[in-house]
Parts: structure tokens; sequence; C-alpha cells
């Protein structure tokens, strides 16, 4: 019962495809085969496996068409796969749902382990130039159904391609919604997020990559629990090289908790690069009660002060926005504002919206 909460609304009356605690492989050949026209396309349909889809194509440019259902399943996308596109065969993302329940701490069949904050995502792509749309990513892992699990971040979508584009998606989690990471500790891979909805508690947009979310719906859960911060939306890592980490702009942030029980960020310095210099900018974006609008950054760890970290704000409003202590709130200038664009960002990628 806990688990339809995360998808309420998203895959109610749909029937999961697959069943137990491996993803469905099995696929109809009908489902593979090309149509005669020779476009490089193939549909998905429940019954069928979304995995199996994209084992079977090969060389770049395949278009994978998923049908509306819920496909109970995880699916990795190989760097083999570029120009991949996945997207739902409906402009609503609620119709098509991609859902599994691992965690960091789930163990693994084989029993080499538990899988890891990585290893748990839903939905993992290592294509240069993927595209994703019109469709649900989801995780619907719960805290309070493994209370003997203390690996608790959950990941609905890991990325780690350049020019990864997800268009009119629903990312849904706890802890560790979004992922979106580098091909190697010293690459700037961009991806960008438009008109997308992501929903978490802990850290629920991390990573290191060159990120850039315009018009996206960033909403923080209810958590019954009596401490706060209950959580925080962003984590960056960003390399100290990159002069480009995560920009939301246009964007808005809502909550289902109490006033101020979320801040809205903290860096991350990961035990295997300690010397990333995270990199965040939130412009021109509308920012709930939700957020702790006083101090609403806080620490990941006490040796990596956010203060230090490339954290700035510009033209936002609502009621988590109000400046109140203004050296909480570090601001850019209209002039530095210029450089932190869609347009700077993304440098010579010019995504299909």
């Amino acid at each position: 019962m806990r688990r339809r909460t995360l998808l309420t609304g998203i895959a109610g009356g749909l029937a999961a495809v697959g069943a137990g605690t491996a993803p469905a492989l099995a696929v109809p050949a009908p489902a593979l085969s090309a149509p005669a026209s020779g476009r490089r396309v193939l549909h998905v349909r429940p019954g069928d496996s979304v995995q199996a889809a994209v084992d079977a194509v090969s060389g770049p440019g395949w278009t994978i068409v998923v049908h509306p259902g819920t496909y109970r399943e995880v699916v990795n996308i190989a760097v083999s796969k570029a120009e991949l596109t996945l997207r739902g065969a409906t402009r609503d993302p609620r119709r098509t749902v991609i859902v599994y329940d691992n965690a960091n701490g789930t163990p693994r069949p084989d029993g080499s382990g538990t899988y890891g904050t990585a290893g748990s995502a839903t939905f993992t792509s290592a294509a240069p130039g993927l595209t994703v749309r019109d469709l649900t990513l989801a995780n619907d892992w719960l805290r309070a159904d493994h209370p003997e699990i203390t690996g608790t971040q959950a990941v609905a979508s890991y990325t780690y391609g350049d020019r990864t584009h997800f268009e009119n998606v629903r990312l849904l989690a706890h802890q560790d919604t979004v992922f979106v990471e580098t091909s190697a500790l010293d690459a700037f891979d961009r991806q960008y997020f438009h008109r997308c909805y992501i929903e978490g508690d802990v850290d629920f947009v991390f990573g290191r990559a060159t990120a850039v979310f315009e018009e996206c719906h960033f909403h923080t859960l209810r958590r019954d629990v009596d401490f706060t911060p209950k959580g925080m939306v962003f984590a960056p890592s960003t390399a100290r090289a990159n002069p480009h980490g995560i920009l939301a702009v246009r964007c808005r942030i809502t909550s289902g908790a109490e006033d101020a029980a979320y801040k809205l960020a903290r860096p991350w310095v990961p035990s295997y690069e300690t010397t990333a210099w995270p990199s965040l900018v939130v412009r021109d974006t509308r920012i709930g009660p939700g957020i702790d609008a006083v101090t609403p950054y806080t620490n990941m760890r006490e040796a990596y002060p956010w203060q230090t970290m490339r954290f700035r704000e510009y033209g936002n409003s609502g009621p988590g926005a109000v400046i109140t202590v203004p050296e909480n709130r570090p601001q850019l200038t209209a002039a530095e504002a210029g450089v932190h664009t869609r347009r700077t960002y993304l440098g010579d990628w010019r995504p299909r919206v």
C-alpha cells in the first residue's frame, strides 16, 4: 500500500509488467521488427520488456516507443546505443511508467553485496545523445518497508553521457531521485531537462554533470520524521575545473511538507574526488514556503562548508526566496547572471525541444 502512494495518479489502473525479483526479459518478435518503411523504430507494449528492446537495437539513431502501461523492470542503456530516443507513445508522461524498487542497501540476488547508490537506479544510461521524453521513471522503494536497510538511496534515473536530454519526463523517488553524472572524473558531460517534474526528499538532484533544468517543477515530499531539515533539493559535486555545474532556470519548487522543512541545497564532495568544487545557480525561479528562506543552504560534511562553494541565486521569487540574511543567500550581479544561461552551459549543443 505504501508503494502505491508514490505512484498515485501516475500508474493507477495500469497493469504491472513483470513480477518477482527480476525484470521480465522476453519480448515477442513482432515488437522488435522495424517497419517496412525502414525507419529505425521499435514499439514496446504491455507484456514486452523495455530492456529487451534496448538490447535489440544496433547502431545510432533508433527510437523506442513505449506504449501506455507500467513496466516493472530495470533499464540499462549502454554507451554503444548512441543517439537513442526513448519515448512514451502519448504526450502524457503519467500513462507510461518504468519503475523498480532497488536501494543502495538492497542485497544483490547473487550474494555479491548490495547494489550501491548508482546500482540502485531504475534507469541507467551511458549513451551519448540520449533523448527521453513523455514518460515516467520511478523508484518506489520506501524506507518504511525496509527498516533493516540503512543504505536508503534509491535512484530513479542515473545518466552519464554527454548531450543527455529529458523532455516532459516525470522522475519520482525519495532519496537521490536524479543522479546527473559524467562519464569520467575529468569529463564535463552536458545534460538538459526541460519541462520535467522531479520529486524526492534527500539530495534528490545530485551529481557532477553540467546539468540545466529549465521550466521544471521540483517537489519536496512530506516526511513523517521529527527532525529538520527533512531534506535538500540539490547536492552538486561539480569538478573544480568545470565552470558550470547545476543550473535551474525559470523553474518552481513546491512542497508537501510544512513550511521551511527543506533546504535548497548542500554541497557534495565525494570521498573519491575531494577536490570537487560544487556549483549551483538557481535563477528566475519561484521558490515556495517549503524551503527555509533564512538559511537555505547547509553542509553535508563540516570539512566542506557551503559558504566556500559556488552557490548563487538571481531573480528568484516566492516566500522561499525572501532574502532576510543576505550572507546566507549569495546573489549574482546582473552581469554575472548573463553567463549563467542554457546557452553558455550547453555550448555548441542545441537540444530540440
